[in-house]
């Protein structure tokens, strides 16, 4: 089943026009929305379903900077302080904590790159400690396991991912930006391969700046426009418990991974378990994606089942002004795995005792979407003026999503950008740059 989401309200109105068209309302389309609006700008956010639907609300919340690859930090030291300020621009809690997170492992190899991370920590002012194995038992004390060693990166945090999005939606609203849910972008009207306007369900929107973060979703609306972007996506199983016994706010081990919710409850999970859909997108860029496949995921699964033939990743056409894929898919909601959740609650229970009676409230699954780097693309879409792109952060979408609506709203208002874009372009994937597989 979906999680828990904050339904909000949707404008009566579609604009005959506006400074920017932000598709996709999830964490980055808010957030984009937000800073875009902030500065003035008329700003149209657009969702196939409902603002937060898909993995914006499907994640873990952790918003870090431990062990982000070098190239995220500075977008993630960005993301950070604009969570925390988030609530007192809006006037409503966003969810963020923060609280700290801890790791624990009783894996030498694990052990040895959090050690050799602190040299890049320490590059960037990164607030972290390692933890002797003494420490690591005090902190995340576990039946039956001794552990080596962990980390305490003491200014990261969490989010709610049940209300973050559409609460930052709501934000963006209170500066004059409009929301339209239930209203799916079917493509762009160009002219001369300059964006004039976004062509949605309901109507067109005149406008000259597009911002497409579509998620999963994203490759699929810019192939039709002769935009390539290689994108793959994973699936994932999750699960939320009842509000139950205290045990931290957030915390990492090789079993698996718990965050304390607002209510009392925890989202579960196991890190680097997934199910790889064999798809037409996905056969399209295989090689382009196995060696990165390879080093971020730990439990890789196969299967064909119906993401073959419709979601984001099957053969799609359809005519701009006709119905699309994207109305026939308004929330991207696989059923969880079955044995995945199993066997989530069963390391639960059997490494943490005051957990054993613990009940699952629900479950579900999610795509998330993936570069051939595990970098996201924060860019100009090349060959289309106007266009530009904000996807495939490769499981790190939640944390960063405020760094990432900031830069691309930066790039799309031609503003000084917050940090350094050049890592995110879109033509590092395209131009044979070496491909450089960034960390978990």
């Amino acid at each position: 089943m979906s999680p828990l989401l904050k339904r909000i309200q949707s404008d009566q109105e579609l604009p005959s026009k506006a400074d920017v068209v932000v598709i996709g309302g999830g964490i980055i389309g808010a957030t984009a929305a937000f800073f875009l609006a902030e500065r003035g700008l008329s700003v149209a956010l657009v969702e196939k379903g409902r603002v937060g639907c898909e993995q914006s609300s499907r994640n873990w919340g952790w918003c870090r900077q431990q062990n982000r690859d070098e190239r995220e930090l500075p977008l993630s030291s960005v993301a950070l302080r604009l969570w925390s300020e988030f609530q007192y621009k809006i006037g409503e809690d966003v969810g963020f904590r923060r609280c700290g997170l801890l790791y624990a492992t009783d894996n030498p190899k694990q052990l040895a790159e959090w050690e050799n991370w602190r040299d890049l920590a320490r590059r960037f002012n990164v607030n972290t400690r390692m933890l002797s194995a003494e420490e690591a038992g005090a902190a995340i004390p576990a039946n039956g396991r001794r552990w080596l060693g962990g980390v305490h990166s003491l200014d990261d945090g969490k989010g709610e991912p049940a209300i973050a999005a559409p609460t930052i939606a709501e934000g963006a609203r209170k500066f004059g930006a409009t929301i339209h849910q239930q209203c799916a972008a079917r493509g762009l009207d160009l002219t001369n391969r300059n964006v004039s306007g976004v062509i949605t369900e309901k109507g067109l929107i005149r406008t000259e700046a597009v911002l497409c973060a579509g998620g999963a979703w994203t490759s699929m609306f810019c192939r039709q426009h002769g935009v390539l972007f290689p994108q793959a996506s994973v699936r994932q199983t999750a699960i939320r418990t009842r509000p139950t016994a205290d045990l931290g706010e957030a915390i990492y081990t090789p079993e698996v991974a718990l965050t304390r919710r607002l209510d009392g409850s925890y989202t579960l999970a196991i890190s680097g378990r997934a199910m790889l859909d064999i798809t037409p997108q996905g056969l399209r860029y295989a090689r382009w994606f196995m060696p990165m496949f390879v080093k971020r995921l730990k439990a890789v699964q196969f299967g064909i089942g119906e993401s073959f033939f419709k979601g984001p990743e099957a053969l799609g056409s359809w005519k701009g002004n006709g119905p699309s894929p994207f109305e026939r898919t308004r929330v991207l909601d696989p059923s969880p795995n079955r044995r995945t959740a199993a066997a989530i609650l069963n390391r639960v229970k059997e490494q943490f005792p005051a957990l054993a009676g613990v009940e699952i409230a629900d479950s579900w699954g999610a795509y998330v979407d993936f570069t051939p780097d595990a970098v996201p693309v924060i860019s100009p879409a090349d060959g289309v003026t106007g266009l530009y792109l904000a996807a495939g952060c490769s499981g790190h979408g939640f944390g960063l999503g405020p760094g990432i609506g900031r830069l691309a709203a930066d790039l799309v208002a031609n503003d000084m950008p917050c940090v350094d874009p050049t890592p995110f372009r879109l033509s590092r994937l395209l131009d044979g740059s070496k491909v450089k597989v960034g960390a978990i």
